[in-house]
């Protein structure tokens, strides 16, 4: 039996289901949120109030932390745990999703750049220490660089994509960083999450079939190279004999399991995640999660979603896997989290959902209200900034019982943001983390009762 993973209950009505993910640092139970910790850190927040919130797990990123302080100095503190004080399971990117194709034609311009949040690369300004590569290479045709919506507030850009991996140029002091699928499963060793995402591609949206499909085959070469990777260190650490881990590579895609679990935990079992790529191809999709399903990781991702396609692409991306996702491992979906997307896609089959969207509203003064949440309604978020609210001594949500709520006037709040204090993000950044995790309680009570 699976005891990384144990589902509880299945809806009568969908493939919804209530689960619960084993780890060192704790048990999530699914459907869960996954709060965004780029950097080690989910913002505004101290480890205490993400405790007091009842988070039950976070997403750091890879290529962030390998940028600054290290990979080498977070293994040298006793991992990120340690480091960060966020004493929850953790999650890490593998940093693929910083990658952006960059098969694109001569006359693309810097202009069109992609964001979700911005057309424009600070980084790339005039005396920035990244000014000099403006110009980035491909592997098919000099081209532009792309960017990704990533989990954090820095790009990074891509100078060259290879069938070995992926350079970058470091947004913090210009370095080229080199990702390979064995130099990820190293960083994210060093780092110490208790879930690692297997390296992969993320597509640029609108990309041809063509490009796709080489990306996604790409993705699924480096699958088969992080397995190896881990399998190899895996019985190192059992036998310390290097000959066995030779004889892995021989056959690194049969039967991967990892050593069971549960409930000998050890410190340092990590969890490896494969990711289905196939961009907005339903061919492409289905042939990936197969693919990647086959390979027996302890966990499925699904990634390349939420780039820039419309909403309802993206739920069809999630339902062409759907069939293929496996029934006794946990399913990932990777950048998706408003909550209307959530409380449709949770009917695939997907138990995780990483998102920036509550932390990153909070920050700009937009409020969930819980009282106003429902799979009809979208307007559930309040702009504590406008001017209505400056003489508006109501609690921040008059549904809401978390600490904010019980204190704090929406009129206050409304000061905070206005005199731009700090004390207003963390305020904002709790509530709307604590309205998420009230929505997934009711989540998994309404899948209990088969009403998802």
């Amino acid at each position: 039996m699976n005891k990384f993973f144990q589902v509880n209950h299945v809806s009568k009505n969908s493939k919804a289901r209530i689960g619960e993910i084993m780890t060192f640092h704790g048990v999530i139970k699914t459907p869960a949120f996954v709060p965004v910790a780029t950097k080690g850190t989910v913002k505004a927040l101290t480890p205490e109030l993400v405790k007091e919130i009842k988070i039950q797990t976070a997403f750091v990123n890879t290529y962030h932390l390998v940028t600054h302080p290290g990979s080498g100095i977070i293994e040298k503190a006793g991992g990120i745990h340690k480091y960060s004080q966020l004493n929850i399971p953790l999650m890490s990117d593998s940093g693929g999703f910083q990658i952006f194709s960059l098969a694109r034609s001569k006359r693309n311009s810097v202009s069109q750049f992609f964001s979700h949040e911005s057309l424009s690369l600070p980084s790339l300004q005039s005396g920035g220490p990244l000014s000099k590569v403006q110009k980035i290479v491909s592997t098919s045709s000099p081209t532009v660089t792309r960017k990704a919506d990533v989990r954090g507030d820095d790009q990074p850009l891509v100078v060259k994509i290879s069938e070995d991996g992926v350079k970058f140029r470091s947004t913090f002091n210009g370095a080229l960083i080199e990702f390979t699928p064995e130099k990820s499963m190293e960083f994210q060793r060093q780092i110490g999450a208790d879930i690692n995402m297997a390296f992969d591609e993320c597509t640029y949206y609108p990309a041809t079939h063509d490009y796709a499909e080489k990306a996604m085959e790409r993705t699924h070469e480096w699958l088969i190279r992080c397995i190896t990777k881990v399998r190899r260190r895996k019985v190192g650490m059992e036998t310390g004999q290097e000959n066995r881990s030779k004889k892995i590579e021989k056959n690194p895609t049969s039967n991967f399991q990892l050593p069971n679990p549960y409930p000998n935990l050890s410190s340092n079992l990590q969890f490896l995640y494969g990711v289905i790529q196939g961009g907005t191809y339903k061919d492409l999709r289905k042939k990936s999660a197969e693919f990647v399903v086959s390979q027996n990781t302890p966990g499925v991702a699904i990634g390349g979603v939420s780039v820039g396609e419309t909403k309802s692409e993206m739920r069809e991306q999630v339902k062409w896997v759907s069939d293929y996702l496996p029934h006794d491992r946990p399913v990932h979906l990777l950048g998706v989290g408003q909550i209307d997307d959530i409380i449709d896609l949770v009917k695939y089959g997907v138990d995780t959902f990483d998102c920036v969207e509550p932390t990153r509203l909070a920050r700009m003064g937009t409020i969930y209200q819980l009282g106003k949440i429902s799979p009809s309604s979208l307007n559930y978020k309040l702009d504590i900034t406008k001017s209505i609210y400056k003489n508006n001594l109501e609690k921040v949500d008059i549904d809401c019982d978390c600490y904010v709520c019980q204190n704090f006037t929406k009129s206050y709040l409304h000061h905070l943001f206005k005199q731009r204090e700090i004390l207003g993000y963390t305020l904002a950044t709790f509530h709307n983390l604590w309205a998420m995790e009230r929505v997934f309680e009711k989540i998994r009570e309404m899948i209990k009762n088969n009403l998802i």
